[in-house]
């Protein structure tokens, strides 16, 4: 019997992680997570407060990058499915998380901050519930930038680039998704609204980054549906 030999790649290290890069002035983009079916994760940085939005891969590039911007002050979850490996996010960097009421019963043992319709976090950063995709689905608006959506995977890139709120079949409540992205679009202007950096689908972008003209794009996603 001839001798099984290990083939060349076996002894080969796993490729480095990639980095987060920048994606708008003060906004890194994680690479897409698997603990979160291929998520986006986002941080802004500030001088004394840094803000993560949803979780990235929790691996040794992503932790040594908090650590060099200064660590994490806040999570927010934009959606269950966001949740991935917040517990050793917590522990490790000492943050509170922030999710809507409606999912915290999913962080047992963690100290959460919740809310309900939506939450200040600061002057430049706000939290709004848009139910549909998930139970307590919600968007983080930050108003550097022109205006930035963060919007987890309650609107998304499609195939084609466009912005679209999903039906999929864990979908909670399509009539509500809808409703609630017509009220993002009334909340906001062209002027207030530039950007939206969505939770998932990110591929889509082709390299891209962000969806900019973001509010034509949320009035072109109502006639889609």
């Amino acid at each position: 019997m001839q001798d099984l030999k290990p083939s060349a790649s076996s002894n080969q290290q796993p490729a480095a992680s990639k980095p987060p890069r920048l994606v708008l002035d003060t906004i890194f983009a994680f690479p897409p997570n698997r603990d979160t079916l291929g998520g986006t994760a986002y941080i802004i940085v500030g001088n004394s407060f840094n803000l993560l939005i949803d979780c990235p891969a929790w691996n040794e590039t992503n932790q040594q990058f908090l650590r060099e911007q200064g660590g994490v002050s806040l999570l927010f979850i934009s959606h269950r499915g966001g949740i991935g490996k917040a517990k050793e996010i917590q522990e490790s960097m000492g943050c509170q998380v922030l999710i809507q009421e409606q999912e915290a019963y999913l962080l047992p043992g963690l100290e959460v901050v919740t809310f309900h319709q939506e939450l200040t976090i600061n002057p430049c950063c706000k939290v709004i519930w848009t139910p549909g995709h998930s139970p307590g689905s919600s968007c983080l608006y930050y108003t550097g930038a022109g205006g930035v959506l963060f919007s987890g995977r309650h609107l998304l890139p499609s195939k084609q680039g466009q912005l679209l709120p999903l039906r999929t079949p864990k979908t909670f409540h399509w009539p509500r998704q809808i409703r609630s992205v017509q009220s993002l679009l009334e909340r906001f202007t062209p002027e207030t609204l530039q950007f939206i950096c969505p939770g998932a689908n990110t591929g889509f972008l082709r390299g891209k980054g962000v969806i900019d003209q973001a509010h034509q794009g949320l009035s072109a996603s109502l006639r889609g549906v």
